[in-house]
């Protein structure tokens, strides 16, 4: 694509950055058809080469953007299905991340929008406001269909998402949890924000199984939210502060030599972190600790994927639906592992019609665009039915919200079914089906039954 910026823009290393990123695109189109928002509007502008040239003129033109500008971007889930997709390897991820802190930083939004934003960067990342958040929105419940008289959709969307009262895990928050046996190896543990408040289980599993394993496994004090959620607000400063802080915090013990990695259980979180790098890439006093953290970041299913699985000591006929979520396909490019090692621990694995298209959950999209995130919820549901699975699995927390609201069906992470599997309890979700498991020891006595442990998975996807 070509680009029309003078050289006094040019100084600036953010229009740089554009411009190298916008000179990429050859304008071929095939994001087209892995486009959420184009499948379902199939206008031009909802599309990732509409919005490369609405970017492209806005930052060539520089100051205040024109509302199409904001309207068509604020649509963008950043799934990064398109970056999947791209021939020219077309950076979209941090174009457009340019382009929101672009509008945030020269654009006054209505004071509705304002005061939603707000609350989300302030509740959402803060487990304690968060958890508090959530007691608060029991009663409140009550209250949507005048919130809906009012037109105040996007506080009926955080109350439709409100799973209920807050949860504790049964870890501490920070400490060293000892492996089980000789040590293997150490890692320190990202615990994640919203999670903590909305399912501190994943934490507990993620910790028994990497402990299982020889694994011990470090909290550090005092982490906070991984800065995704500002981030993908626009809001750049705020965003390279909860960064800068996170490195603070980690860079002490990553010290120790033998730190084999910074393990992620959201696969939002695990984008993010895998990101700090490029995002304090300009400054002196972060850029190398920051690519230090960014260098060890590893989703679970990756890191168990890489020191191996341990044998199954339960035995279940649950089909499980695996939904790859979008920041865990596109954003880190694991397809296969997660879905590989559902199938090692035992589970008849079936996959998803679509899979490259986002559930509509994108951080705080679900709450900011609550028609087209229904929309998406809904398609991705459909597909989900289809395949009749008994309980569905995923690697994102704000998946789980998001679908568990459109499905008959549970919804957890895969790590809390592999710690099941390996010895861990049954699922608080799975309860009603936990007679469906069977101690592996019990079987050896008698024949295997049909399609029982050493059946293969439907439809589990090639590595792309």
């Amino acid at each position: 694509m070509q680009t029309k910026f003078t050289e006094s823009q040019l100084l600036n290393p953010r229009v740089a950055e554009a411009n190298d990123i916008l000179r990429r695109c050859i304008h071929c189109g095939l994001c087209t058809a892995t486009c959420p928002t184009y499948v379902m509007l199939g206008d031009e502008r909802d599309r990732p080469r509409g919005r490369i040239y609405l970017m492209k003129e806005m930052f060539e033109a520089g100051g205040k953007p024109k509302k199409a500008v904001r309207t068509h971007l604020d649509r963008c889930l950043s799934c990064l299905s398109c970056m999947t997709t791209c021939p020219s390897d077309v950076d979209y991820m941090h174009l457009v991340d340019l382009g929101r802190a672009h509008i945030e930083e020269n654009m006054t939004r209505p004071p509705g929008e304002r005061a939603i934003r707000k609350l989300i960067s302030k509740l959402l990342p803060s487990p304690r406001l968060f958890s508090a958040a959530l007691w608060a929105a029991i009663p409140a419940r009550s209250l949507r269909p005048l919130f809906r008289r009012l037109g105040w959709r996007r506080l009926v969307a955080m109350l439709d998402l409100a799973p209920g009262r807050p949860k504790r895990g049964k870890f501490p928050r920070s400490g060293v949890i000892p492996a089980e046996g000789a040590k293997r190896h150490r890692v320190a543990l990202l615990t994640g924000c919203a999670q903590r408040a909305l399912r501190p289980s994943i934490n507990d599993a993620t910790i028994r199984l990497l402990t299982r394993h020889g694994v011990e496994v470090v909290i550090p004090k005092d982490q906070g939210c991984c800065g995704a959620l500002v981030h993908h607000l626009g809001k750049r400063r705020e965003s390279e502060d909860q960064i800068k802080h996170n490195v603070d915090v980690f860079n002490p013990p990553l010290r120790h030599e033998d730190f084999h990695a910074v393990i992620v259980n959201a696969s939002g979180c695990g984008t993010m972190l895998k990101d700090y790098g490029h995002a304090l890439s300009r400054d002196k006093a972060y850029a190398e600790r920051a690519a230090g953290v960014t260098d060890l970041a590893k989703d679970i299913t990756e890191y168990l994927s890489i020191i191996g699985l341990a044998p199954p000591k339960h035995w279940t006929d649950l089909t499980v639906a695996y939904h790859s979520a979008c920041s865990m396909r596109h954003g880190q490019g694991l397809v296969v592992e997660p879905q590989f090692l559902l199938e090692q621990a035992g589970f008849n694995v079936v996959g998803l019609e679509e899979p490259h298209l986002c559930c509509g959950s994108a951080g705080s999209y679900n709450i900011l665009q609550p028609e087209l995130a229904g929309q998406l919820r809904d398609r991705k549901a459909r597909h989900i039915a289809r395949t009749r699975a008994d309980v569905v699995a995923t690697g994102n927390i704000g998946c789980i919200t998001q679908l568990q609201s459109a499905l008959d069906i549970p919804v957890v992470h895969t790590v809390e079914l592999l710690d099941w599997a390996l010895g861990g309890p049954c699922p608080r979700e799975l309860k009603r089906l936990a007679g469906r498991a069977q101690a592996i020891q019990d079987l050896h006595a008698r024949p295997a039954r049909r399609g029982g442990f050493l059946r293969r998975s439907r439809n589990r996807e090639p590595v792309e």
